[in-house]
């Protein structure tokens, strides 16, 4: 069943002639975890921005986008924060408190959910991404790796069905982007939670993805199996390094 779909979208900036996306038609399964490539103003970020009306930049649209079946204008913001998480480029453009445990507990109270229920899904949380340590540390004083791990922890404990996440490893070096690619795939496989994540270079999480969609100008020009998708480019003499 398909969580996140597009149908023939297209969208351009206001006061543009030029289209930003052209004919987008994508559909992601539940559980899939599907990397999105291309060059710097291929529209991954605009296409990514597009699957949360909240973070949607303004301008002219057309075609349909939808969530479970479901338009997606027509999930309120709170279904919306609950149901579909994302994650920013800069680790520090998304923590918004002082303290770890804070932050793991945030979003919770932003749609008012059950002390009880909050408290639990905070210490699962905290617990399977290795935060427990960290509980009590004010956000300023760790490091990139962690807080990227943990702005990815703070949507997961939303109890989220799909994460975005756009350039998630541009900032964080070598180690810290292996363990959060690691932690990646421990929520796609252990949790079953569907991944869909924009880079530039995929050598970190490769291994681990579905699909690869490639973006050009606007346009999807290829989507299929990761050794799918490299062998026509390589074939059409075509470089995946964005």
């Amino acid at each position: 069943m398909s969580i996140l779909q597009l149908k023939d979208y297209n969208f351009a900036y206001p006061n543009s002639n030029i289209l930003t996306l052209s004919d987008i038609d994508l559909s992601v399964e539940e559980g899939e975890f599907v990397i999105i490539c291309g060059r710097s103003g291929s529209g991954k970020t605009t296409l990514l921005r597009q699957l949360k009306t909240v973070l949607a930049p303004y301008g002219q649209k057309s075609g349909e986008i939808f969530f479970k079946g479901k338009r997606l204008e027509e999930l309120s913001e709170r279904e919306q924060a609950k149901s579909i998480g994302f994650v920013f480029q800069d680790p520090d453009e998304q923590i918004v408190t002082d303290k770890v445990w804070h932050e793991l507990a945030f979003g919770l109270e932003s749609v008012c959910e059950d002390k009880s229920v909050m408290k639990r899904r905070v210490a699962e949380t905290a617990s399977f991404f290795n935060l427990s340590g960290l509980f009590d540390r004010d956000c300023h004083t760790l490091s990139g790796g962690q807080k990227q791990l943990l702005n990815l922890a703070s949507v997961i404990a939303m109890g989220c069905d799909a994460v975005i996440l756009d350039e998630p490893f541009s900032r964080l070096d070598a180690i810290a982007g292996a363990e959060f690619a690691a932690n990646l795939n421990r929520i796609n496989k252990d949790l079953g939670i569907t991944v869909i994540i924009s880079e530039h270079c995929t050598d970190e999480i490769m291994s681990f993805a579905d699909r690869l969609v490639i973006m050009e100008n606007g346009r999807i020009i290829a989507d299929s199996s990761p050794e799918e998708v490299i062998k026509k480019m390589k074939n059409n003499s075509v470089s995946l390094a964005f």
